[in-house]
């Protein structure tokens, strides 16, 4: 059980870390967009040390 949440949130951080770099590509990207999917690519990465 608890591998399957580890997996999920591993699959989470993944995908912010696509969100991340695909914002941080655009000509302008937006900054509160990046401060909000930098935050919660934080706050999985905390979850995950804590597992």
């Amino acid at each position: 059980m608890a591998s399957s949440h580890v997996n999920a949130l591993q699959s989470k951080h993944a995908g912010l870390e696509a969100q991340l770099r695909e914002e941080m590509s655009r000509p302008a990207p937006d900054a509160r967009t990046l401060q909000d999917l930098k935050k919660r690519k934080l706050r999985i990465k905390e979850e995950l040390a804590s597992s």
